[in-house]
């Protein structure tokens, strides 16, 4: 009975050091991630992909035949 409580508390001491392992690298992702800056303007040559011009029924058109 002895060695069944030694080895449960064995597993459940490994399992708490890996989530916060786990824990810990999750945190130090999105800290790393959050300091980049994801709506900076672009830079070099860039194309705008959506013209504001289009008339609505163009745009209605367009996705009723490609079905966007």
């Amino acid at each position: 009975m002895k060695h069944v409580i030694w080895d449960t508390i064995k597993v459940f001491v490994i399992f708490v050091a890996c989530t916060f392992l786990f824990y810990v690298g999750l945190r130090a992702m999105h800290d790393e991630y959050e300091q980049n800056h994801r709506y900076d303007p672009p830079e070099g040559d860039s194309v705008k992909v959506f013209n504001l011009n289009e008339d609505f029924i163009d745009r209605l058109n367009l996705f009723f035949r490609l079905g966007e």
